[in-house]
């Protein structure tokens, strides 16, 4: 039977909404009273009359496309996102844009152009970012769910923090037809979700090939067919211990300098605080009382992560935000004296800090002379840590001849809960640092889902799983079956609206 809008429930959502500020642009009637689509899908979807939220870098027809970002300010999105539309088509509706760090740009959502968002849980806190706004939304119960988009953590780690269920799929299983382009070989469209159930429901509804993006394709037959024989199996853990410890040896290893200083404090950040030790190590023992058996497994070249991906990233962004001129798209200046002016007030005016960091810094790495230096050796890097989770995992085309010796890959997702703002906040650096253990997933192109593990000191823990390409169907049935036994906690004041 088709879901309506409960009773309470408008009220509920903007009472919410005053308080965290997750939305850029919310219409709590949504389209539910005319939406065909529902009616269609009536006892035919799980989604059938469900509102959603949608990240504001996310193309949604009615709505604005800001990227959270002043230079978008006001821009009408002429088109829906092939994701958005296949949601769609099961019968739910999209209810508004979510807030997000300025083209997805940054850990905690306060880099947005437009506004702050708060963390449900403890409201002086940041949400994580950049689907910081959607992670909220879900968390706070205002949604059941919503689209992110995930380039290094960037849905994993807000799901972490405000303790909701964060799928990163597989690189290229979601079209990314819509998808405002950041770093275009590392970002995806995923999903956050009040369950693990309706996670995998929103999942099934938006994946398969889109003509309108050659990167997107269907999964090989080979992944359902593992998924089917794959009983309890083993589940690595990539222990934090030897990852900090690997960090520190490189920076050992580098001599002295600011290369070396760096890696140290690259290394501090690495370390996980009591409360995220003791989820993890919840996590573990849930996982075992399942009947999985743990191994502790080793990425050794893991340690270059960060460094490989932000030289990606930035060089992919500083050709990916070219177009953002203040002529073909953005505001333009009142007045310029040339063109090249107008292109310079422009990114002035509606550019914050972090995204011109991030464009001068993808420019220097793409310069002439420095692309042997920075980039071709990031994706050398790249290479070496796909080789070394294919080899636990096993590969993207299903071709091995015997099991590989991994199910799935835990780790954690963030080394903090949800931080503070001012003094207690973490420092760019640090937070940059502490992707570490989100960012492999994407250098990869494999899937990984985040999922509550325990609430340590009134905050959220939660983990991650890291699977083999395709392998989404896998990760959710391990996190399905932990969530069982370990329900999911909500912050205070929340209502269950949507749960069955």
């Amino acid at each position: 039977m088709t879901t309506t809008l409960a009773a309470g429930w408008k009220e509920y959502a903007e009472e919410w909404e005053a308080r965290i500020g997750a939305f850029t642009e919310f219409a709590p009637a949504g389209t539910a009273p005319s939406n065909k689509a529902a009616a269609a899908a009536d006892g035919k979807s799980p989604l059938a009359g469900l509102p959603f939220a949608v990240k504001d870098n996310i193309a949604v027809r009615g709505f604005r496309l800001t990227c959270a970002s002043k230079l978008l300010a006001g821009l009408e999105s002429p088109y829906t996102a092939t994701a958005v539309q296949k949601i769609i088509a099961h019968g739910a509706f999209p209810v508004g844009k979510t807030n997000l760090d300025e083209f997805g740009m940054g850990s905690s959502t306060d880099n947005s152009g437009i506004k702050v968002t708060n963390n449900p849980w403890d409201t002086v806190r940041v949400p994580g970012g950049s689907s910081g706004g959607s992670a909220a939304a879900v968390a706070a119960g205002i949604v059941p769910f919503a689209l992110g988009s995930d380039t290094g953590g960037s849905i994993r780690q807000p799901a972490a923090f405000c303790g909701v269920v964060g799928l990163k799929p597989t690189y290229g299983a979601v079209s990314r037809c819509g998808l405002v382009a950041y770093a275009s070989s590392l970002e995806g469209i995923g999903v956050l979700a009040d369950s693990v159930e309706r996670c995998r429901a929103v999942f099934q509804a938006m994946r398969g090939a889109d003509p309108m993006d050659q990167t997107s394709h269907e999964a090989p037959a080979g992944a359902a067919a593992t998924r089917e024989s794959a009983g309890k199996g083993v589940i690595g853990v990539l222990s934090p211990e030897a990852v900090a410890a690997a960090v520190a040896s490189a920076a050992r290893g580098s001599g002295a300098g600011a290369d070396a200083s760096a890696l140290a404090e690259a290394a501090e950040a690495a370390q996980l605080e009591p409360e995220v030790r003791e989820g993890f190590e919840k996590a573990k023992a849930g996982l075992a009382e399942l009947g999985y058996t743990l191994r502790e497994v080793q990425v050794p070249s893991l340690k270059y992560g960060v460094p490989a991906y932000y030289t990606i990233a930035t060089a992919e962004a500083s050709a990916n935000l070219a177009r953002f001129d203040g002529v073909r798209y953005g505001k333009r200046p009142d007045w310029a004296e040339n063109p090249d002016e107008l292109v310079d007030k422009a990114r002035e005016a509606g550019f914050g800090p972090e995204v011109k960091l991030r464009i001068l810094l993808g420019a220097f790495v793409l310069r002439s002379g420095f692309q042997d230096r920075f980039y071709l050796r990031a994706q050398r890097i790249r290479a070496g840590i796909r080789a070394s989770f294919e080899a636990l995992l096993g590969d993207a085309d299903y071709t091995d001849s015997a099991p590989p010796p991994c199910a799935a890959i835990l780790l954690p997702v963030f080394p903090t809960r949800a931080f503070g703002r001012g003094p207690s906040a973490l420092s760019p650096f640090m937070q940059k640092a502490a992707d570490l253990y989100t960012c492999c997933a994407n250098l990869a192109g494999l899937p990984a889902l985040s999922f509550p593990a325990s609430v340590e000191g009134g905050l959220p823990v939660g983990v991650q799983l890291l699977g083999r390409a395709f392998a989404e169907e896998r990760l959710l049935d391990i996190a399905a079956a932990y969530t069982a036994r370990c329900p999911i906690e909500h912050p205070a004041g929340w209502k269950g609206f949507w749960q069955s």
